[in-house]
């Protein structure tokens, strides 16, 4: 568990793995504390729990790679399942991910794309859209109700998180007044597929770090996370499409979903993500990992898998051809993210003279694939050669 000044939601997420129906003796938590500046140091010395416990404290921000793999590293066991410090846990949540593993030795399994999130804290720096989505909420609950009330009469006062979810409350599953599903990733298509995402072709997008578990030697063999991402976002992905391109099963199960202890959002975290995603293309420039940049128009998951199976379809089919057209495709898509992460406007991707031979040669290949049956291909060029 990689932690960063999020001491109140860490205590609960603890209490919580104390809590599992997995024996006590047979597993162990370690929170590495990527050099928080708020009271975190201090779990050390309040942490009653049951489990072998790792406390491991940088003295500098080192980011979300550099913390996980400080985990892996320190860890004793054969099956390693990464979890959000601010992740709460239900009791069956380990059993739930082991069970998996017991008889097959190359998965992924991931709770992540049932994600479920819980306000068990107001939080000073919720932006208004969170602090409505609570406020709606607590309705659910007369105690949860009151508590809120009380914090709008005094929050001119305070700067300090407000608890609303106490331990009794874990215990009773009372907290889950105050969660709500997120199903993101589900309803963009994935649900489609099945709880092993047969036939998917971008299942290294379950590989979601906040709540997932893969065998120690699945990552010797792939790699482990990559340190030059650095901040928020695909720095799991990309471990994730390595694991993928090594053969690794992945499985959705939503029994071992966790419950994400919601928090304010930093103004960074846009930045960061496309910052990530421009090393993640580059590292990997193929096709497969390219298509996600049609996420930056909001195109479901559905959309960009039928989009990478009829390109390869068209490859297939076609070996030879399409030349002209395919490698602007891949351009263009590669630009978009390039051009998100320096700031500038995504416009003009593959801008070429009116006349020129290449300009043609474009237009008429495309002009041929909704006859040929590459609806979903010629959709998705569309949309970002016009741009």
């Amino acid at each position: 568990m990689p932690t960063y000044n999020k001491y109140h939601q860490t205590s609960l997420s603890l209490y919580g793995l104390s809590k599992q129906t997995f024996p006590h003796a047979q597993y162990e938590v370690i929170l590495v504390d990527d050099a928080s500046s708020d009271n975190t140091p201090n779990i050390v010395k309040e942490a009653d729990v049951p489990f072998k416990f790792k406390y491991i404290r940088m003295k500098k921000n080192k980011g979300r790679s550099f913390v996980r793999n400080i985990g892996i590293n320190h860890a004793e066991g054969d099956l390693l399942i990464f979890l959000d410090g601010e992740m709460l846990a239900p009791p069956a949540f380990i059993e739930n991910h082991y069970k998996h593993h017991v008889h097959e030795s190359n998965l992924v399994v991931t709770g992540a794309m049932h994600y479920e999130g819980v306000y068990t804290f107001i939080m000073p720096d919720y932006n208004k859209d969170q602090m409505a989505h609570l406020k709606e909420l607590v309705n659910n609950d007369a105690e949860y109700r009151r508590l809120y009330e009380n914090y709008e009469q005094t929050k001119q006062h305070s700067n300090v998180p407000c608890p609303l979810v106490t331990k009794e409350d874990i215990d009773t599953n009372r907290f889950q007044r105050l969660s709500f599903p997120n199903r993101y990733f589900l309803n963009s298509g994935l649900k489609h597929f099945g709880e092993r995402l047969e036939g998917f072709t971008l299942p290294y997008i379950a590989f979601l770090s906040g709540n997932v578990s893969v065998r120690k030697a699945n990552l010797k063999k792939s790699g482990l996370f990559d340190e030059t991402f650095i901040g928020y976002g695909a720095e799991d992905w990309e471990l994730g499409y390595r694991l993928y391109k090594n053969g690794v099963q992945f499985v959705l199960d939503p029994s071992t979903v966790a419950y994400h202890q919601e928090h304010g959002i930093s103004k960074r975290k846009v930045k960061e993500q496309w910052g990530n995603h421009y090393r993640f293309v580059n590292k990997h420039p193929h096709i497969d990992v390219l298509i996600l940049s049609l996420e930056w128009k909001e195109l479901p998951f559905m959309h960009m898998h039928k989009t990478l199976v009829e390109y390869n379809q068209l490859e297939e089919r076609f070996p030879g051809e399409y030349n002209e057209f395919k490698h602007a495709f891949r351009v263009m898509l590669f630009r978009i993210i390039e051009y998100l992460n320096n700031g500038q406007p995504v416009t003009k991707l593959y801008d070429l003279p009116g006349g020129s031979e290449e300009r043609m040669k474009i237009i008429q290949q495309f002009e041929t694939l909704r006859p040929r049956g590459f609806d979903y291909l010629a959709s998705s060029f569309e949309q970002i050669y016009y741009l």
